[in-house]
């Protein structure tokens, strides 16, 4: 699809310069992106964004990692290092709306890049700094990562076997979900920006993400002041919730209500289990599991994951099959919704990158261009924004400036 053929976009009209590197603030720009905005990725000349060298695998000279996270971006590279390189940032953000940046704590005010200095170029500017434990606190200059933030902030706790040892989520979950909220935030202040003309600051930590989709595991420990244990694949708060073993493989249940436990019981042809006043709440359910699971976990052995499938899928009772990563791509309904989308690269040929989530009415996201090589835009950007001529790019890649 060419440019001129595509949708209006939501933030078609906003410029974001993106210092930030790795997987957070990326994951952030790139959603920013895909609605639309100009994402001026910069990078440090001759090495980039750290993920670049994150491999294997690789497609061409790109890892499959960088892949992942940097689509509908412009790649500019900039020394911070040099007085120059950061005159350049200094007059980029006085040209844009947004700035993200996941430096160490402290390295954009020792680099004269910080939201005050910025902020009196451009007031308008919203500034949105992602670190591990954020810019204030008896943390605030320890190093951030994802694996340490789930370990710190207590999700490898409740994850994992009953009896087995605390378990990290199989993606980077922290860094996608800072980012996230990063985007939320950012949009705020858009609107905010828009009512009074006023940029702010938003300082998004790695542990406070954690922390804060704890939810219904950290309000059971309010109320009760109890210790949250490992339920493996079981749910604290709803039985039966959890997987079972089947004749070849397994499936998940997820029974969140007592009318959909009836059916259950019809389907499986357990009617006493209905009639067993232990229950016939979630609430018994939830004392009596001890007693439930292992008469469900009998039945369902009986016969296949798929002939299981179709039964409950046929009495409305919501469960799936424990789809791999193949599978998943292989699916009807994300196939349907676009979930994998192949794009056209220069360097390599055509790529499948995941698709946006957000599927918007009027205003959609989409994948317009894929993800830069190294320094692809800087002079492009330069000249446009900033009007340099080629005599002075060309002295500023001479002396490592660009």
């Amino acid at each position: 699809m060419s440019n001129d053929a595509l949708p209006p976009q939501a933030l078609a009209d906003i410029r974001v310069l993106d210092l930030s590197r790795i997987l957070a603030g990326p994951y952030a720009t790139m959603m920013l992106a895909d609605l639309g905005a100009e994402v001026i990725k910069i990078e440090q000349p001759q090495v980039g964004d750290g993920t670049r060298a994150w491999g294997p695998p690789w497609v061409g000279p790109f890892s499959a990692y960088y892949l992942s996270i940097n689509r509908n971006k412009r790649s500019v590279t900039v020394n911070l290092k040099t007085e120059e390189g950061r005159a350049i940032i200094k007059q980029l953000a006085a040209r844009s709306d947004i700035l993200v940046e996941n430096f160490k704590v402290g390295t954009m005010q020792r680099l004269g890049l910080d939201y005050d200095t910025l902020s009196a170029l451009n007031p308008g500017l919203i500034y949105c700094s992602i670190s591990g434990y954020g810019q204030t606190g008896p943390y605030k200059d320890r190093p951030g990562y994802d694996f340490m933030i789930q370990a710190h902030g207590g999700i490898m706790s409740i994850t994992g076997p009953v009896e087995g040892p605390p378990t990290k989520v199989g993606v980077a979950i922290v860094d996608v979900t800072a980012g996230l909220y990063a985007v939320g935030a950012i949009l705020a202040a858009l609107h905010h920006r828009e009512r009074t003309g006023q940029g702010q600051y938003i300082d998004v930590a790695l542990l406070d993400a954690q922390v804060g989709w704890l939810v219904n595991v950290a309000q059971n420990y309010f109320a009760t002041g109890e210790k949250p244990k490992r339920y493996g694949n079981a749910h604290p708060n709803i039985v039966p919730y959890e997987t079972f073993e089947t004749a070849d493989g397994f499936l998940a249940l997820a029974v969140g209500a007592d009318s959909q436990f009836q059916r259950l019981c019809q389907v499986i042809e357990r009617p006493d289990l209905w009639e067993d006043e232990r229950f016939r709440t979630n609430a018994g359910r939830v004392t009596h599991r001890h007693i439930l699971i292992p008469e469900l976990q009998k039945v369902f052995r009986t016969r296949t994951t798929q002939a299981w499938m179709d039964a409950l899928l046929a009495a409305k009772i919501p469960a799936s099959p424990i789809n791999d990563i193949p599978a998943v791509f292989a699916d009807p309904q994300v196939q349907h919704r676009r979930m994998a989308q192949t794009v056209h690269h220069p360097q390599v040929g055509d790529i499948t990158l995941l698709g946006p989530v957000p599927k918007l009415s009027a205003t959609p996201a989409t994948i317009r261009t894929p993800p830069p090589a190294l320094g692809e835009h800087t002079d492009a950007v330069l000249q446009e924004l900033l009007g340099l001529d080629e005599d002075t790019l060309a002295r500023l890649h001479e002396q490592g400036v660009i």
